[in-house]
């Protein structure tokens, strides 16, 4: 990632946490970045565009920290998920600016452009949850009986389900990331 990317995702996310989703427009990502609408257009063509991406570094960041901890632990499941779990801590925040996108961008889904990145940011987490899964059977420690889409597709329906809660339910919620951790840990163990 070029470091006029990163700014550009670093001030943008800054905005969201200071105005929302919706208020934060693209002049003010102009404004607040310093880069030209050109430089921002080499990026992305749209404001919910530039929001979309942000949630797909968010899956970025998380699957780098899977492949460092899962590079020094070679033949153990809990380092590896425990890299994934601690890392979704902020589906549970509904200060998160991931968060704020991704109900933002969903209550605009009828809009196609929208709706086209809603189902790369999926496909994306899907591929990189599948690829997480097949990583700790090839290492021998999740059963090769697992059905891994089936499993994805809970894994992502609880996440969802975990940053909607986030947004609606403004008191703590009584998930906590060792409940999640265990969610997983047991629905890997299955065969």
């Amino acid at each position: 990632m070029t470091e006029s990317l990163r700014h550009l995702l670093t001030t943008t996310e800054q905005l969201i946490f200071e105005k929302g989703c919706k208020e934060t427009t693209l002049q003010d990502i102009i404004k607040n970045s310093g880069l030209s609408k050109g430089a921002i257009y080499h990026y992305v063509r749209s404001k919910d565009e530039l929001f979309g991406l942000i949630l797909q570094v968010k899956m970025e960041e998380i699957n780098e920290k899977f492949h460092q901890v899962k590079d020094k632990q070679h033949a153990e499941l809990e380092a590896p998920l425990s890299a994934i779990a601690s890392n979704f801590t902020y589906l549970m925040d509904e200060k998160d600016v991931t968060n704020q996108i991704f109900i933002y961008l969903l209550g605009r889904k009828d809009n196609p452009i929208i709706s086209k990145k809603l189902s790369e940011v999926h496909e994306h987490t899907n591929e990189l949850s599948v690829s997480w899964i097949e990583a700790g059977q090839k290492a021998g420690v999740i059963p090769d009986s697992l059905h891994v889409e089936k499993t994805v597709s809970m894994f992502i329906t609880f996440a969802y389900g975990l940053r909607v809660m986030s947004m609606m339910n403004k008191k703590e919620t009584t998930i906590t990331m060792e409940d999640y951790y265990d969610f997983m840990s047991n629905m890997l163990h299955q065969s």
